[in-house]
């Protein structure tokens, strides 16, 4: 860093570019990117003039120097600047959506520029995140080398690093240049076009109530995170979310490649081929025969589609119909379509039903539209799981009928107890015992009193409790981790109430009460009765919490390295005195009480 940025610093000082720099509010960021790039375009100089001079260590030297210099650099635009590109793009179409103007953009940004910075990098690495899985999804619908122009992530070949080292600055400028063209597109497409669109078909729709008062006991960004972190997620993994949308993308590629005579562009003969084989084997033979492999080796069959769960799949040719570019631009013009009207739809219907549902509640109050927008979400998949479900049942009868909705009854009671114990009261003591640990010991000073919000701390211990158990699922094997993983693997149709109020409920339940309670007793109670003055009783009730903590994780880095130490002093022992260890079989000898067993190891002074 240091070399970089004082390299930086001189070229901007003798440019005369400090003032354009210091106005952008990361000085020390782009000074230090800007050295890095002249480090780069010095390390190519010099090591063209080594190999003019052929000097070979040198060369080789400044060649790898160079390497690491670009790949630094290929990183940042990559993962740094490219979602902020997107971030920015997705904030500026928007603003209509949210009554603001560039106006606010540029007042937000002038008072907390890493904080603005920050969450538009955010938005635009969640966009390219699904944007990325939607992509994925789409390889296990269409014909292997549809989507030849796209890399395929879950290619077993696919390196990026080796791609950033061996293709041109040209060639990453290039793709760099076309990406932010696609992803720019499809947010003009999808959000900038739609949202005029609503303002003129629906003048009072719009804009979104997201505005927030300063006491407001729960923030905007709290929200976000459970909607991105929470909600999605449980949708897309959850609620067979992810296998109604490929059936819908089925859906349409079957419909556009008929309508387009595109069928064996997009998804193959091979399926067409496996439902006529009984009726018309010879048929198929000779189609098959005279099917034109427009495309050979070369960019389609190197950049091939990869199926997710099925591994490599071998590139496969089509049947090229006449006027094949204007038919494919009718695909481009139909899928376009498709976009805006499903965007549309996305924009429109959860907020709207949303909002009719919060009406019951709070009349004509205003209302954050990430509650209405996650209400009318989870109604509308609600509704259409429960079709999906009436419809599957219908041919078993009646009688079947009442028996699974007395079976989902019973399941959605448990499901209910469940997710009030484990999704609200552990979260609400997690974020209140995070609060009193960390957030207020560190914000508010001994002469004020701390407020606690119980919605918010719900809303952090959400974000809390999931991060704990992830970590508990990647750590070492221990009770909690085979609770969880039990109650994962039953799932909710087989779950058991009495093993998860037992085992995982009550447990976590009763330590997050105790840390609550007795550091509270301590002070309250026992501190008092010693006479202490005033100062003194506020001192302790406010630092006794990270005392306590402190104490804990004192305690377990001691228990660790006593272990620790037992292990080395067994591995010395084992070590310098034992001589072999052997295996005997344990034998019940009968007519005797006890039973003899050797030791199954022995040890040689």
């Amino acid at each position: 860093a240091f070399c970089p940025y004082h390299i930086g610093h001189f070229s901007i000082v003798g440019l005369g570019f400090e003032e354009y720099v210091q106005a952008s509010h990361f000085e020390g960021l782009i000074t230090t990117i800007v050295g890095y790039v002249l480090l780069a375009v010095t390390l190519i100089v010099c090591h063209g003039l080594a190999t003019l001079v052929k000097f070979q260590r040198s060369r080789r030297l400044l060649g790898v120097c160079y390497i690491v210099v670009n790949v630094s650099l290929l990183v940042v635009v990559e993962i740094g600047v490219f979602p902020l590109i997107c971030g920015w793009g997705l904030d500026f179409c928007s603003l209509e959506m949210f009554d603001a103007t560039l106006k606010d953009r540029e007042l937000s940004f002038q008072s907390a520029p890493g904080t603005t910075m920050f969450l538009h990098w955010l938005v635009g690495m969640v966009y390219v995140f699904y944007f990325a899985s939607f992509i994925l999804l789409l390889r296990e619908v269409l014909r292997p080398g549809v989507l030849w122009f796209l890399r395929n992530l879950n290619d077993p070949d696919f390196n990026p690093v080796q791609e950033m080292i061996h293709l041109p600055i040209y060639r990453h400028l290039r793709r760099f240049i076309l990406s932010v063209i696609v992803f720019g597109s499809i947010v003009l497409l999808m959000l900038w076009l739609p949202i005029r669109i609503i303002k003129y078909l629906l003048p009072n729709f719009l804009p979104y109530n997201v505005m927030l008062y300063s006491d407001a006991p729960v923030s905007e960004l709290s929200l976000e995170l459970l909607l991105l972190q929470v909600v999605l997620p449980a949708l897309l993994e959850q609620g067979h979310t992810r296998q109604w949308l490929k059936g819908l993308v089925r859906a349409w590629t079957v419909t556009a490649g008929y309508l387009l005579d595109l069928h064996s562009y997009l998804l193959g003969d091979q399926e067409e081929n496996e439902n006529n084989a009984n009726q018309q084997p010879n048929n198929q033979h000779a189609r098959n025969n005279n099917a034109i492999p427009v495309v050979g080796e070369g960019l389609h069959a190197a950049h091939q589609a990869i199926l997710q769960q099925g591994g490599p799949v071998g590139f496969q040719p089509y049947r090229r119909p006449l006027k094949f570019p204007l038919r494919i631009f009718l695909l481009i013009v139909f899928m376009c379509i498709t976009l805006l009207i499903a965007s549309l739809i996305c924009l429109t219907l959860p907020v709207f039903a949303g909002r009719w549902l919060m009406s019951f509640w709070t009349g004509t109050a205003k209302i954050h539209e990430l509650y209405t927008a996650a209400c009318g979400l989870y109604v509308c998949w609600l509704t259409i799981r429960a079709v999906t479900v009436l419809v599957a049942w219908m041919p078993q009868g009646r009688r079947v009928i009442f028996q699974k909705v007395k079976e989902w009854s019973l399941m959605i009671m448990k499901t209910l107890i469940v997710a009030i114990l484990l999704a609200g009261v552990v979260p609400l003591l997690l974020g209140l015992l995070f609060e009193l640990v960390i957030v207020a010991p560190l914000r508010v000073p001994l002469d004020q009193t701390p407020l606690f919000y119980p919605w918010q701390d719900w809303a952090l211990g959400v974000l809390h409790a999931k991060i704990i158990a992830a970590i508990t699922l990647m750590g070492p094997q221990w009770w909690l981790k085979t609770v969880i993983e039990q109650v994962y693997a039953n799932g909710i149709r087989n779950i058991d109430l009495h093993f998860i109020i037992r085992k995982l409920a009550a447990p976590v339940i009763s330590v997050l009460l105790l840390s609550l309670c007795v550091p509270y007793i301590i002070a309250s109670g026992v501190v008092p009765l010693l006479g202490v003055t005033a100062e003194m009783q506020n001192l302790v009730q406010r630092r006794i919490y990270p005392f306590l903590l402190m104490v804990v994780v004192l305690m377990g880095i001691l228990s660790f390295q006593v272990r620790q130490f037992k292990r080395l002093y067994e591995h010395i022992k084992n070590d310098k005195y034992l001589v072999g260890q052997r295996l005997v079989n344990y034998e019940r000898k009968s007519g005797k009480q006890g039973t003899s067993t050797t030791p199954p190891q022995s040890s040689q002074e």
